[in-house]
C-alpha cells in the first residue's frame, strides 16, 4: 500500500467522506462549484468595477455642473449688485448725506429717495432679502426693509473695500441661519464710488441662500442621492434635500473633508454628515470659497451589483441543487445494493426486526442478501411472541396508572393526584413566594336534578362541567373531580383578585348552559369558594378547607354565586352574586 493512501483514508474520515456515495457527491458539488464561482466572481469584480466608473462619472458630471452654475449665480449676483452701487440715485443721494452736515431737510430727503430706491431693487431682485447702504464711518444710512438687519461681514471688512485695487472688489461674509426669515443667509458687499472718485462707503446685500435650492434639486444625482454646499471646515449651508438652521449646525466629518479635497473631482466612499455610507465627489466654488459635494448611498450606487450578485448565487445554488440531485442518483445506483444490506444489518443490531431487504437479480450479494432475510424472520418469529406477552402487561399497567389518576366518569384528575399536587405546588409557594388560587366548585340542587331526571342524566351534566372547567382554564392549571358534584379547580401563578375573575366566568357559563333530558331543558347553577395559598398555610388540606368555607358560605347566601375566603382560616370572606 501507498505511503499517502492512509493519510487521504484519515483525511477523508474526519471530513465524514469514508463512503463511496459521499466522495461522488462531493466530487460532483466541488467540480461545479469551483468554476461556478470563480466565473461569478471576476464578473463580479468587472460589473463593479465597470459600475463604479460610471457611479464616478455621473457625479463628477453633477458635481462640474452644479459648481458652474452655483459660480455663475453668485457672478451675477455681484455683478448686479455693483451695478446698483455705481446708480447715479445712490451716488448723488449718498453724497448729499454728509454735505447737509446733520439731519436737515435736504438729508432727510435724500434718505428718503435712497430707501425707496433700494426697495424698488429689492422687489425687482426676490433673491436679496434686503439691501443696505453704509457710509465710510459703517453706518447703515438706508435699507430696503423698514428696520436694517446685522451686517454679517468679516472684521476690516470697510478698509477692504476703501483700498486702492477695490474697483471691482467684494466682500462675502459667513453663512449663517436668520431666525427672523427662518432661511439660510449670505452677506455680500461692493464698494460706492462718487464720480468725483473718493470712497463714498458701501452697499450690503443679504442673499437668500436657498434660492440656489433649485439648482442643486435639478443636478441632485441618482433617486436617493443629494448635492449640498459645505464651507472649507466642512459646515453644511444647504441641500438639495432641505434648508434648515439644524442642517447648518451638521459638519461633514473631518476625515471625509480632507479626503475629498485632497481629492477633487474623483469619487470616493465615505460616511457624510448624517452616518450614511456614500459615493461622493467635491468641487470648489472658487468666488465662494465653498464646495459642493455631490453623493449617493453606496446601496443604491451597487444596488445593480448586487441584484448580479443575488442572481448569480440563485443560479450557483440552484446548479448545485440539479447536479447534487444527480451525483445522489448515480452513487445510489452503484453503492445501493451494499448500502441497503449495510443498512440492514444496522437495524437488526440496534433491535429491528422487522427488516426485510428486497432480492434484485443474482450474484453474491443477492445470495448474501437472501440469507440475511431468512435470519431476520426466525429471530422476528420470536421477538413477535415476547412483544405480545409484553404488550399486553404494559396496556394493563398504563391502564391502572390512568385510573389511580383520573377520575373514571368525567375524565379529569381525580382526588388522589389533586392532593399530592396540592402539596407540590404548596411547597414551590413557599420558596419562591408566588401564590395560586384554588377554586371549589359545588353544584346548586343536584340531589334534585337525579331526582327528576335520573342518574344518567345527572352524570351527563358532571361530563359536561368537567368539559367546560377544561375549556375555561389554561393548560398550566390543574382541574379535578373533588368527589361527587364538587370540582376544584387550582390556578397557578393567580391572586385571589385573579381567581375571582375566572370563578365568576365559570359560574356565569354555567348557568348560561342548557342541558336536556329527552324534550325538556334545564339550567344548573354553581356555587364557588376561591381561597388563595400564599405559602402561610400549614398544609394543602387547609388550603382546600378555606375553599370548602368559602363555598358553604356562598351556599348559605343562595347559592349561584362566588365566595372568597380571607387569608386567615375561619374568617369569613367576601361574596359575589349574579
Amino acid at each position: 500500500m501507498s505511503s499517502w493512501e492512509p493519510t487521504i483514508s484519515r483525511l477523508l474520515l474526519a471530513l465524514r467522506l469514508e463512503s463511496v456515495k459521499a466522495k461522488i457527491i462531493v466530487f460532483a458539488l466541488l467540480a461545479t462549484l469551483i468554476p461556478s464561482m470563480s466565473t461569478a466572481w471576476i464578473s463580479y469584480g468587472r460589473n463593479r468595477q465597470s459600475l463604479t466608473e460610471k457611479t464616478a462619472e455621473e457625479l463628477q458630471s453633477v458635481g462640474s455642473q452644479t459648481a458652474r452654475e452655483m459660480d455663475l449665480w453668485i457672478r451675477d449676483q455681484l455683478h448686479n449688485l455693483r451695478v446698483f452701487a455705481s446708480s447715479y440715485e445712490v451716488t448723488e443721494n449718498l453724497d448729499l448725506l454728509p454735505a447737509a452736515g446733520g439731519a436737515d431737510i435736504v438729508s432727510t430727503q435724500a434718505s428718503v429717495r435712497l430707501s425707496d430706491y433700494l426697495s424698488s431693487v429689492q422687489q425687482l431682485f426676490p433673491d436679496y432679502d434686503e439691501i443696505l447702504v453704509i457710509d465710510h464711518a459703517t453706518a447703515v444710512v438706508a435699507s430696503s426693509s423698514d428696520s436694517a438687519g446685522a451686517v454679517s461681514l468679516p472684521p476690516n471688512w470697510l478698509e477692504e473695500l476703501q483700498a486702492d485695487d477695490a474697483v471691482d472688489k467684494a466682500i462675502l461674509g459667513a453663512p449663517y441661519w436668520d431666525q427672523h426669515t427662518e432661511h439660510a443667509v449670505l452677506t455680500i458687499a461692493v464698494p460706492i464710488g462718487s464720480p468725483a472718485g473718493p470712497f463714498l462707503g458701501a452697499m450690503a446685500a443679504r442673499l437668500k441662500i436657498n434660492s440656489v435650492d433649485s439648482i442643486l434639486q435639478s443636478y441632485s444625482p441618482g433617486e436617493s442621492g443629494q448635492a449640498y454646499l459645505i464651507t472649507p471646515a466642512g459646515h453644511v449651508i444647504t441641500s438639495s434635500r432641505m434648508s434648515s438652521a439644524q442642517l447648518m449646525n451638521m459638519k461633514l466629518p473631518e476625515t471625509a473633508v480632507r479626503n475629498l479635497l485632497a481629492m477633487e473631482g474623483t469619487a470616493i466612499e465615505y460616511t457624510d454628515y448624517l452616518g450614511t455610507e456614500v459615493v461622493g465627489t467635491l468641487r470648489r466654488i472658487p468666488r465662494l470659497s465653498w464646495a459642493l459635494v455631490a453623493e449617493i448611498p453606496i446601496e443604491e450606487a451597487y444596488a445593480q451589483v448586487a441584484r448580479l450578485r443575488n442572481v448569480t448565487l440563485v443560479v450557483v445554488a440552484t446548479l448545485l441543487l440539479g447536479v447534487g440531485v444527480i451525483a445522489y442518483v448515480l452513487a445510489l445506483v452503484i453503492v445501493r445494493p451494499l448500502d441497503r444490506l449495510t443498512a440492514g444489518a444496522r437495524e437488526v443490531a440496534a433491535g429491528d426486526l422487522s427488516v426485510g431487504l428486497p432480492v434484485i437479480g443474482r450474484g453474491e450479494v443477492s445470495y448474501l442478501t437472501e440469507v440475511f432475510n431468512d435470519m431476520v424472520t426466525k429471530l422476528r418469529t420470536g421477538r413477535e411472541e415476547l412483544d405480545a406477552a409484553n404488550e399486553t402487561l404494559t396496556e394493563q399497567n398504563e391502564a391502572l396508572e390512568r385510573l389511580s389518576v383520573t377520575d373514571g366518569l368525567t375524565g379529569l384528575f381525580n382526588r388522589r393526584q389533586l392532593m399530592e399536587t396540592l402539596a407540590k405546588e404548596s411547597q414551590r409557594t413557599r420558596r419562591h413566594k408566588r401564590p395560586f388560587t384554588v377554586l371549589m366548585l359545588d353544584v346548586d340542587h343536584f340531589k334534585k336534578c337525579n331526582d327528576d331526571y335520573g342518574h344518567l342524566i345527572g352524570d351527563d351534566v358532571l361530563k359536561k362541567l368537567g368539559s367546560i372547567l377544561k375549556g375555561m382554564t389554561r393548560d398550566v392549571d390543574f382541574v379535578a373531580r373533588y368527589g361527587g358534584e364538587e370540582f376544584v379547580v387550582l390556578l397557578l401563578e393567580a391572586g385571589q383578585d385573579g381567581g375571582t375573575e375566572v370563578a365568576e366566568r365559570i359560574r356565569d357559563r354555567i348557568a348560561a348552559e342548557t342541558f336536556t333530558s329527552g324534550k325538556e331543558e334545564f339550567n344548573i347553577t354553581v356555587s364557588i369558594g376561591v381561597a388563595e395559598c400564599s405559602g402561610v398555610d400549614p398544609s394543602p388540606d387547609a388550603v382546600i378547607s378555606r375553599a370548602d368555607r368559602a363555598l358553604y358560605q356562598a351556599k348559605r347566601q343562595g347559592r349561584n354565586r362566588v365566595a372568597r375566603a380571607d387569608s386567615r382560616s375561619g374568617q369569613r370572606g367576601k361574596t359575589s352574586s349574579s
